[in-house]
């Protein structure tokens, strides 16, 4: 009998964090895994550490137009990816009094232009085949609005929102569409955090766990972990004053 072909997937951010650890998580239940980022030496890493079982692919989703021309071509080059999971991403504080443009304009070319290259460099081949699966690691900030990321959270809502629309265009050709919601997680970027802003801050490792099901499950959105996700939403549903007073207890 022969063997039946192995599911292929690609996912962006993978040199460190919930990238690498996805990547790590799905090559173990039997998927060939393209790792892609910026820096080749850690995907080389991570390869090594699959027993070979990762392709590395040196992709820097800031540039959104080769992005989309990668995507596509990858997709013909493998016979039609099964999962892609845009998660490249980067955070910034952007408190107003040292507001920094290059820094606004960096979330937005990688949490915007680059996650949205990713996704439908991706998304006519699946439409085409009539299968397939696209997610999108968006973020608990992009639901309601915090105070000194203002960028962030309006990058992350974009996200959100192009996601949700997706769904709708794709679901009737037999795609599934999955927006991904964690709150704080151990990583690179929350490393310059102080401890003590990030409430329910997650393992690595749990945060993996958590989407690798979702993602498995075929589910539509996922928001983790619930503690964070039930006070994200009911400060999405204060009037605009009382998250204005709330963001001002936050500066005292």
């Amino acid at each position: 009998m022969p063997t039946p072909p192995r599911a292929t997937a690609l996912i962006t951010g993978a040199s460190s964090g919930l990238g690498r650890g996805l990547a790590l998580w799905l090559v173990h239940r039997g998927v060939r895994v393209w790792a892609a980022a910026r820096r080749l030496d850690r995907l080389e890493a991570l390869r090594d550490e699959a027993g070979g079982l990762v392709e590395p692919l040196a992709l820097d989703v800031s540039d959104g137009p080769a992005t989309f021309a990668r995507v596509e071509a990858l997709d013909r080059e493998v016979g039609g990816l099964d999962l892609v999971v845009a998660n490249a991403g980067f955070g910034q504080r952007t408190a107003l009094r040292s507001l920094d443009h290059a820094a606004v304009q960096r979330m937005l070319d990688v949490n915007v232009s680059g996650a949205t290259a990713t996704l439908l460099g991706a998304a006519p081949g699946m439409v085409a085949r009539g299968r397939g699966h696209l997610a999108g690691v968006s973020s608990l900030a992009g639901l309601a609005a915090f105070p000194r990321s203002s960028a962030y959270c309006a990058s992350k809502a974009y996200l959100t929102m192009f996601l949700d629309a997706l769904r709708l265009d794709v679901a009737r050709h037999g795609v599934t569409v999955t927006s991904l919601h964690p709150g704080y997680v151990k990583s690179e970027m929350t490393d310059r955090n102080p401890a003590g802003e990030m409430p329910f801050l997650l393992e690595t490792e749990d945060a993996v766990e958590r989407m690798g099901r979702a993602l498995l499950a075929r589910r539509e959105r996922l928001l983790f972990p619930w503690q964070a996700a039930a006070l994200v939403r009911a400060v999405g549903a204060l009037p605009a004053g009382a998250q204005r007073w709330l963001a001002g207890l936050g500066r005292r």
